[in-house]
């Protein structure tokens, strides 16, 4: 009788999420050694279907628990017992999170409950605030003691891991949107079209120099988001600037753009970009102005400087590395670090020479062979 191969639960539900661990999944698969079952979440509906169609994914269980204006104490309890009775029903050999989410954090919750293994992808990270990035940085650290496998892209990330006194089972893999970087750059480079709509902005915006903008943070919402968009308005002043601005869509950011920003002609505030076109965008564009953490590991990839406005990081590597610098929310500041990298081609040229310190490109495989040797055992 053939013995049944080991089951691994993967468990996801936003964007980044998806983008990346669907390397892992691929790479998991690829072994031949697990069975793997997909189970989201749609933490972020519209966003993750984006990256499940480029990537081919159709999960197997989809809980479909977004909801208008939910409260975090109602998404997590729904969360809870969603993901309980998809655990119960699967009965996985091990759960797979990734990052920071509810959706991750959870997960590792109900996977503890029942006594199942707990792996982390992209492990340690930590701003050292537990109000920023709120309520990610918690998130975190209450997956950390569960998990027994901890994928940490960076030494640093590790290091941090090892100050919470988590030492076992921590491996250093480079982070998984390396990955999913260099697999999208390969389908568009072999099928253009995938990331096409962006072709009437390109020739809308020739010869500008393009700002890609991204803004989404719960901890910027209200004073901080009405100071990014007056400083967005200020620089699209300039006659040599474009801003490229995929709106997320939570109205705390639309609502105040509206206000203080408008549309100018030389902002493109438009919908929020799948993958294929998000990495055009930051492939075109000179500089991110950003304060999400997935932009932090991407730009350097391609050799663009990121401002991120926030005043703590739990992705310190690219500050050190130079290709990165925290900005914060302050108005004048956000417009003088934009100029300068405009105006400084020197300032420009260090930061887009530093160092990527975020991986190679193959975490994925690593991180599937250490699964498949651990479930092995």
């Amino acid at each position: 009788m053939t013995r049944a191969r080991p089951k691994i639960l993967t468990v996801f539900g936003t964007r980044p999420e998806a983008i990346k661990l669907f390397p892992v999944i691929r790479a998991l698969d690829a072994t031949g050694e697990v069975e793997t079952v997909t189970c989201v979440t749609a933490q972020h509906r519209g966003l993750l279907d984006q990256v499940l169609a480029i990537a081919g994914l159709t999960p197997d269980i989809d809980l479909d628990l977004m909801e208008p204006g939910q409260s975090l104490d109602r998404l997590t309890a729904r969360l809870l017992t969603g993901l309980g009775e998809v655990m119960d029903a699967v009965r996985p050999d091990r759960v797979i999170v990734q990052g920071d989410t509810a959706t991750a954090m959870v997960g590792a919750l109900a996977a503890y409950y029942r006594k199942i293994p707990v792996a982390h992808v992209e492990a340690g990270l930590r701003s050292g605030d537990i109000y920023q990035p709120w309520p990610e940085e918690v998130n975190r650290r209450i997956v950390a003691p569960i998990a027994d496998l901890h994928f940490a892209p960076t030494d640093t990330a590790a290091a941090a891991l090892a100050r919470e006194t988590v030492t076992a089972g921590v491996h250093v893999t480079g982070n998984t949107v390396i990955d999913a970087l260099h697999w999208t750059r390969e389908r568009i480079a072999a099928d253009p079209a995938l990331a096409a709509t962006l072709d009437p902005l390109a020739e809308r915006f020739a010869g500008k120099r393009i700002i890609l903008v991204t803004t989404h943070r719960r901890e910027n919402f209200g004073d901080g988001m009405a100071a990014i968009a007056r400083a967005i308005a200020r620089i699209a002043a300039r006659d040599d600037v474009a801003i490229l601005f995929p709106m997320h869509p939570n109205p705390n950011v639309g609502a105040v753009m509206d206000r203080w920003l408008g549309t100018p002609d030389n902002v493109a505030r438009i919908a929020p970009l799948d993958y294929p076109h998000f990495i055009r965008a930051l492939g075109w564009c000179d500089l991110a102005l950003t304060d999400s953490g997935g932009v932090q590991e991407e730009a350097p990839a391609l050799g663009k400087p990121v401002l991120v406005m926030r005043d703590t990081t739990e992705r310190p590597e690219g500050v050190a590395a130079g290709t990165a610098r925290l900005i914060g929310t302050d108005e004048e500041r956000i417009v003088s670090e934009v100029f300068t990298l405009l105006d400084d081609t020197s300032a420009y040229a260090a930061m887009a020479r530093a160092h990527n310190p975020f991986g190679d490109g193959h975490a994925s495989t690593r991180i599937a062979r250490i699964i498949a040797d651990a479930i092995g055992h």
